[in-house]
Parts: structure tokens; C-alpha cells; sequence
């Protein structure tokens, strides 16, 4: 069968093409085998399930049915490790206030005066991780619910967790903020970038890749 009748036919039910001719035309996926063991006809898993579905609607719908629910179960999973880094940067953030507390601010300020320095501090950690203040965020993205920690990636998250820590730790030692935001913003970026570097290696690890052989 010549490649132009493949091409005018394909796609009509009426269509039938061996699997010697397939090979024949250096075309890959099917593969048949003789002999007295492991003899018989062997596709790629894509042509496989494409046959299949072509066979039964009932197992295509199978398989749409499948691939939703495993969607829906990767994007639940997605949201649940979200939630884990965003109670982990909460958790750690009441390490942070506490120091604030007991190294920042005097016994004499009013509660309107440790509210400013809670803030100041907060954007500290914003500004070393995110490059703005809360403020600045809120005014860039006036229709988002929330603030700009409710809206970080995975990755963000955790580098915030270790950045809450760190700055604590900074504060019981007597940095400045001036220093601490230098030390935070070169601590943010080393760790970001070591974490973006990571999720693109998994990332290309779980491509398929088509081999030819």
C-alpha cells in the first residue's frame, strides 16, 4: 500500500492496514512477533488505549472518567501541601513576634505603637522575599482577597517559614533591620533559588520522553 492510499483512507471506519504493512512503511508503535512463545501483536500504550477507546465507547468514557479524577486528585494534592507550608509560616511567625516582643519593642509603648513596630517588622520579611510591603502589594492588586502570603507558591512559603526563623534569631542577636533586610533578602534568594532549581529537575524527570529506537 502506497504512503498517498494510507494517507486518502486513514480515519474511515472502512479503513484496515496490517501490522506488516504498518512496519513496512517505517512507521513506529506496532510491533508483531512470531514464534511459539510471546508471539502476537504489540503497540504503544498510546495506540493501545486510542484503539480501545475506538472499540468501546464505554472504555473511553473510562478513561476520560480516569483522567478527570486523577487530575482532581493531583490538584487536591497540590492544595493540601499549599495549606502545610502556609500553617508552617504561621506557626513559625509566632516565633518571629516573639522575639519582636522581648528584644524590640520597650514596656512603654502604647498598643498603637506595637502594632506599628509588628508591621514594620512584617515587611521586612516581605520586602527580603516578595520586594514590596503588604501596603504596596495591597495597592498593585486592589481585586485579590487576602494578602500577598495568601497568594504564595509552595516555594515561597517555605523560604518565608525559614526567613520567620531567621530573623528571629537576628533580632535576639541586636542586627538592625537595615542589616537584617540584607542578610533576609540574600538568605530569600539562595533558597528560592536552590528550591526552583529542584521542583524543574522533578518536573523534567516526570515528562515522558519518546525514544526512537
Amino acid at each position: 500500500m502506497e504512503l498517498h492510499q494510507i494517507k486518502n483512507n486513514i480515519g474511515l471506519n472502512r479503513f484496515v492496514m496490517s501490522v506488516k504493512k504498518w512496519t513496512a512503511t517505517g512507521a513506529i508503535g506496532l510491533v508483531a512477533k512470531a514464534g511459539r512463545y510471546g508471539s502476537g501483536t504489540y503497540a504503544h500504550k498510546d495506540i493501545a488505549l486510542e484503539f480501545g477507546s475506538w472499540l468501546s465507547p464505554e472504555f473511553k468514557l473510562y478513561l476520560i472518567k480516569e483522567f478527570q479524577r486523577l487530575k482532581q486528585q493531583e490538584a487536591n494534592e497540590s492544595k493540601l501541601e499549599w495549606s502545610v507550608k502556609r500553617i508552617l509560616s504561621k506557626a513559625n511567625y509566632r516565633i518571629h513576634t516573639d522575639a519582636i516582643k522581648a528584644h524590640i519593642i520597650p514596656a512603654l509603648l502604647n498598643t498603637k505603637q506595637h502594632t506599628f513596630v509588628y508591621s514594620s517588622e512584617a515587611d521586612i520579611l516581605n520586602q527580603a522575599l516578595f520586594g514590596q510591603t503588604a501596603k504596596q502589594w495591597k495597592d498593585r492588586n486592589p481585586n485579590l482577597k487576602g494578602n500577598m502570603r495568601d497568594h504564595a507558591t509552595v516555594e515561597q512559603l517555605t523560604v518565608l517559614a525559614a526567613l520567620e526563623s531567621q530573623n528571629a534569631l537576628l533580632i535576639e542577636q541586636g542586627y538592625s533591620q537595615e542589616e537584617r533586610l540584607a542578610m533576609l533578602n540574600r538568605l530569600a534568594i539562595q533558597q528560592m533559588s536552590s528550591l526552583l532549581q529542584t521542583r524543574a529537575i522533578e518536573e523534567l524527570k516526570e515528562k515522558p520522553l519518546l525514544i526512537e529506537e
